[in-house]
């Protein structure tokens, strides 16, 4: 389907909204990205991803098609024909981010040459304004040449560059997560956001899951199916029940340690069946959240790990956006995915304040 008739289609419901910007978004997942530009007022026209599993949440919460296809082969006039003709273009993407993970040892994933892809289309695409953001460690990944080549990519096409590492909580998400951020236009300087807390008032886990309703592991609310739990084994049980806020495996039973984290190797893993506390932020979400002994993921004062609802509010989703079709089975690993991999929302709507702000004071 040509872009315009895509664009269209989506249009007919959303035509009144106030439009900053168009925005098309690459790796755009779940949404999260998106929904934090469409928070500030952007005309989100579409999302191109890999992960037939994303469509419904997003174009369900970001009234925009999501359209599958590989970003490693997409043409410029892909990206082009979803763009609203006389209004300023934004393209946002956050590549696959595994590859520069630190738990990928090897370095070896072949991903990691979507950034590169990103550029150019950059380079062809010509979009007013540029949003990229990833792990930190991409700073680092190869001596920190992929990235360097990234950003002289966008300065040989006249494009002014800001980045920086932005720390979750100081933007309002409560989460210790801390993200790369890049911010390039060809309208003229552009800056980062400006953090909006600091330690005094960061975001806890209290703030954001406090008030949900308890449930038990293995079970659901009944008014939010997304407020689900993992089953836990009996061996689980009762180490969450012996799990102290913030504390570690060390404060259990002996025959409860396992026989892992009895060798010298093994020691050092302390976060993994941790409880968080209500009083901090959550440690970075990842796609693995709902599994108790994947991380400090355990529920601060229920015994059972976080629920998909509660991972997603930590990753600065509003409490209404949806991940599954209404009726539709819910596959807590898959959802779990979504949630993990995406942007967390609050970032994207804070850097999406700093690129409306640089767009509005150059229009």
């Amino acid at each position: 389907m040509r872009g315009e008739t895509i664009r269209e289609t989506f249009r007919t419901t959303t035509a009144s909204r106030p439009r900053v910007a168009s925005v098309v978004d690459l790796f755009c997942g779940a949404g999260g990205l998106s929904h934090g530009f469409k928070q500030e007022g952007f005309d989100i026209v579409g999302g191109f991803d890999t992960d037939e599993a994303c469509r419904y949440a997003f174009e369900s919460n970001n009234d925009a098609p999501f359209i599958r296809r590989d970003v490693a082969k997409l043409k410029s006039n892909d990206i082009n024909a979803l763009f609203v003709p006389g209004k300023a273009r934004v393209l946002v993407g956050c590549a696959p981010c595994q590859p520069f993970s630190t738990y990928n040892q090897k370095n070896d994933d072949p991903k990691w040459e979507l950034l590169s892809r990103f550029g150019d289309l950059i380079e062809k695409v010509q979009p007013d304004v540029v949003s990229m953001e990833n792990v930190p460690r991409l700073l680092a990944f190869r001596e920190g040449a992929i990235f360097e080549s990234f950003v002289k990519k966008l300065r040989k096409s006249s494009y002014q560059v800001a980045w920086g590492v932005l720390f979750g909580p100081e933007f309002g998400l409560a989460q210790t997560r801390s993200r790369l951020v890049l911010l390039a236009s060809r309208l003229g300087p552009i800056t980062l956001p400006t953090p909006t807390h600091d330690a005094s008032n960061y975001r806890t886990v209290r703030d954001e899951i406090g008030d949900l309703p308890s449930i038990s592991h293995g079970e659901a609310d009944d008014s939010d199916p997304l407020h689900c739990a993992s089953r836990l084994s009996e061996t689980n049980a009762r180490r969450i029940a012996s799990a102290k806020p913030g504390g570690t495996w060390r404060d259990w039973p002996e025959e409860l340690v396992a026989e892992c984290h009895k060798t010298e190797t093994g020691r050092g893993y302390s976060s993994v069946y941790g409880r968080m506390t209500w009083s901090a932020p959550s440690p970075t979400i990842t796609t693995q959240f709902f599994g108790f002994g994947n991380g400090r993921f355990g529920h601060p004062e229920q015994d059972r790990a976080l629920s998909l609802r509660e991972g997603a509010l930590l990753q600065g989703f509003p409490r209404a956006y949806e991940f599954v079709e209404p009726g539709r089975p819910i596959q807590i690993k898959n959802v779990g995915r979504l949630i993990g991999n995406a942007v967390p929302v609050k970032l994207a709507a804070a850097i999406a304040r700093s690129v409306r702000q640089h767009i509005e004071t150059r229009a």
